[in-house]
């Protein structure tokens, strides 16, 4: 099955046509669409899209709510690694 740019594999499409899947189903799919997506783009650039194609049609649907923390989380902060990380605030 062949989807889109937003979505290569169509695992956002085919979520939302399992009668009765689960939030933590929900969450497993979406770490795969993720790790799907094609070389340079970031799921930050996709979600939107997929929120306002599919969360925004059904919002009771279990694959909206992952969507849409995927979406708020996207511009967290991050840790930085090596002595910078270990180093604390002065």
């Amino acid at each position: 099955m062949k989807g889109d740019r937003f979505d290569p594999k169509a695992l956002i499409r085919e979520a939302y046509r399992i009668e009765g899947i689960s939030e933590p189903e929900c969450r497993s799919i979406f770490m795969d669409w993720a790790l799907s997506l094609p070389e340079g783009m970031e799921a930050v650039e996709a979600l939107p899209a997929l929120v306002a194609r599919h969360a925004e049609a059904e919002p009771a649907h279990p694959m909206s709510a992952v969507l849409r923390e995927g979406l708020a989380r996207g511009d967290g902060p991050r840790r930085r690694g090596g002595w910078r990380g270990r180093r604390g605030r002065a």
